[in-house]
């Protein structure tokens, strides 16, 4: 049998890391992206499809007879892609429409938490302003503000009072700052502990877990700062012992994967979970239904198993209990944003330079890059690219990656610097490089 033909849906820097990753298969053999980047051009071939275009994309999927497609943003899912492409008889890594609902509406995952007993913060739904500024004037402590459905990772607001949370409430559903996804809030209590992001494989009856990661979602050092789509991350998270890891598995993942098969609506592909790691255990921030961004930059670097026999496996229903096979090494990825990003930003800044490689296992994933008229690379999203490196140590890792960091230059970039720092006394230790850098 000739090698496999795989597609890719997305152009950010975890749908560069899947291309990657797709590429080290000895079963692959061709690798298509839509609609890529820049960096993504160097390791797939490139389709001007936008993630979006379902029926543009099935049909290049039947023309190209790809074996195989896989989905990295969430958009796509939620609109219904994988269900689509089942429609035609098109093989498809990812969960179908109904079971996205879990990432497509914050509502819809809370209701399912609660009615099948997995642990998560109490909350309250709101879809009318006035009930919901009722509520926040009213309250006491601090509080966590959710627009109900999509936002790129930036719809969470975190409130120390009534007054911060009344804003919150204004600004998602009033003003709209992001737009249709605020019709509907979410508002729940703020949980105290050490946030952490486990990604699993699923099958639809099974998981199958992947290492714990942490990312960084705020824009400025020491977690400060609005939200952002991830300014970078580290893997294993530590320390996470294998029975903390059993605990999460049992009392979150599988009941997430039973409860959408009790429900009609089961669910295959890669289920990503946020965590609260709290004096009471661990409690779900948030469910994704797709791979983590930057996570995956700092995961599938790892990974040891052929990824094409984890995702066939998915997809035939035959996940093994059996654990992944994993390097004994960390990596880091710190995240260069344009100007002005979590907000509006610059686009078409010259990229210059290239990521210092203090050992072979540096990566630069491409997010929000392209070609100018000059065949310049230039800066074309929010978040431009991830400087991964992975090392025997955290400590090697972490100082690889920003090794990396330094030989690019992109006018007005930042980064944070505090990516993969473990303790207060190490913040504290690095507080002349508090503020978020410059480029």
């Amino acid at each position: 049998m000739g090698k496999l033909k795989v597609l890719v849906v997305g152009g950010g820097g975890r749908e560069h890391v899947l291309c990657w990753s797709l590429r080290r298969s000895p079963q692959v053999g061709r690798v298509f992206c839509a609609p890529g980047n820049a960096g993504i051009a160097e390791v797939a071939e490139i389709v001007a499809l936008a993630p979006t275009d379902l029926s543009g994309l099935a049909e290049f999927a039947q023309h190209e007879q790809i074996d195989l497609t896989v989905v990295g943003p969430e958009a796509p899912l939620a609109e219904g892609i994988v269900d689509e492409f089942l429609r035609r008889k098109l093989r498809i890594f990812g969960p179908t429409r109904a079971a996205a609902q879990l990432e497509g509406s914050k509502a819809f995952a809370k209701e399912f938490l609660r009615r099948h007993f997995i642990p998560t913060a109490p909350y309250r739904i709101f879809d009318r302003a006035d009930e919901a500024l009722r509520f926040a004037g009213s309250s006491d402590g601090p509080l966590v503000v959710k627009a109900d459905g999509l936002a790129a990772g930036k719809g969470v607001i975190i409130c120390r009072d009534a007054a911060e949370t009344k804003a919150a409430v204004k600004k998602i559903m009033v003003e709209r700052a992001f737009g249709t996804a605020g019709e509907r809030i979410v508002i729940e209590s703020f949980l105290k502990g050490d946030e952490l992001s486990v990604m699993a494989f699923a099958d639809g009856r099974r998981v199958a877990l992947m290492v714990p990661s942490r990312d960084y979602k705020r824009a400025q050092d020491g977690d400060r700062g609005p939200n952002t789509g991830g300014m970078g991350a580290y893997a294993p998270s530590r320390p996470i012992d294998d029975d903390v890891m059993v605990e999460i598995r049992e009392t979150i993942l599988e009941p997430i994967i039973n409860g959408m098969a009790e429900d009609g609506t089961p669910y295959s592909g890669v289920l990503y979970v946020g965590l609260m790691m709290t004096d009471s255990g661990p409690r779900v921030l948030e469910i994704n239904c797709r791979f983590g961004d930057p996570e995956t930059q700092v995961v599938l670097p790892l990974l040891e198993t052929d990824i094409m026999d984890v995702m066939g496996a998915c997809l035939a229903g035959q996940l093994i209990m059996e654990p992944l096979s994993w390097r004994d090494e960390f990596c880091t990825c710190v995240v260069l944003a344009s100007r002005g990003y979590p907000g509006k930003y610059e686009k078409g800044v010259v990229i210059e330079g290239k990521a210092r490689t203090a050992n072979n296992g540096t990566f630069c994933f491409h997010a929000g890059t392209a070609r100018d008229e000059q065949r310049a690379l230039v800066t074309a999203g929010g978040r431009i690219m991830g400087l991964c490196a992975r090392a025997a140590t955290h400590e090697g890792a972490v100082a690889a990656a920003y090794a990396a960091v330094e030989g690019i230059r992109i006018k007005g970039a930042h980064y944070r610097t505090d990516i993969g720092v473990r303790s207060s006394h190490a913040l504290i230790a690095r507080r002349g490089e508090a503020r978020t850098r410059r480029r």
